[in-house]
């Protein structure tokens, strides 16, 4: 398989002098889900955000489709381009008041004329299933419906990779349902998919390949995971849905 995108040795500080990530080697291979598992605060989120330039590393490199990623404006607006990142927290992702000025924002700002950018609003509407919330406003729509909004917005941009960091966190039965559905469907479309949760269940149904994180470095990486490394890192199967 190709590596479509990759990490070596990164190692990231915040400001306050927390060490996150410890030397992190990480693979997500082209056409591939693969899902980045461990306890909170193991370094999940902070990998994820250096995928598309939101975090830039104190050591080590992101490579996309062999090329590190340039922290200019330029590089960063490529980058963003290939790599769409899905907040855990919708609110911290969503921008506009409709529906539909959400879904359109990337485009309206990537200059796209307004007659390409309603058919593809439209497309990636359908896409997750909520045709007809064109003009709903956010802020009254449900947790699972505000999901799909961001996600709908990373859709219309076409990325290359699609990133969701805990995307069934505090959704219903329901809710992790029709996750489970989109994930599917990205990976029946060619995308790359990378997926960080501590949820085995939602893991098993759609992974290639999981990854585990631990206090800062990759313990593990194939396409399943022994038990003995599942219990050290707190991972266990929870049926909800």
């Amino acid at each position: 398989m190709v590596e479509l995108i990759e990490t070596i040795n990164l190692h990231h500080t915040y400001r306050n002098g927390n060490h996150v990530l410890r030397g992190v080697n990480f693979k997500a291979e082209k056409g591939e889900v693969t899902f980045l598992l461990g306890r909170n605060g193991a370094g999940k989120t902070t990998l994820l955000m250096h995928l598309n330039g939101l975090l830039k590393p104190i050591k080590g490199k992101v490579i996309i489709e062999g090329r590190p990623i340039r922290y200019d404006k330029k590089g960063l607006i490529d980058v963003r381009r290939k790599v769409g990142f899905v907040f855990q927290n919708p609110d911290d992702q969503i921008v506009a008041p409709t529906v539909w000025q959400e879904v359109a924002f990337g485009l309206k700002n990537l200059g796209i004329e307004d007659k390409k950018v309603k058919t593809i609003v439209e497309e990636a509407l359908k896409w997750v299933n909520l045709e007809g919330f064109e003009s709903r406003l956010c802020n009254l729509l449900s947790g699972g419906e505000k999901k799909r909004v961001t996600i709908a917005s990373i859709i219309a941009m076409q990325p290359e990779i699609i990133i969701l960091d805990e995307p069934t966190a505090g959704l219903d039965s329901f809710g992790v349902k029709s996750i489970v559905r989109m994930v599917d469907k990205m990976k029946r479309e060619g995308k790359t998919v990378i997926i960080s949760t501590h949820d085995m269940d939602f893991a098993y149904e759609v992974a290639d390949k999981f990854v585990v994180i631990e206090d800062g470095k990759i313990i593990h990486s194939s396409d399943s995971i022994p038990e003995k490394v599942a219990e050290k890192c707190g991972l266990r199967f929870v049926r909800s849905y």
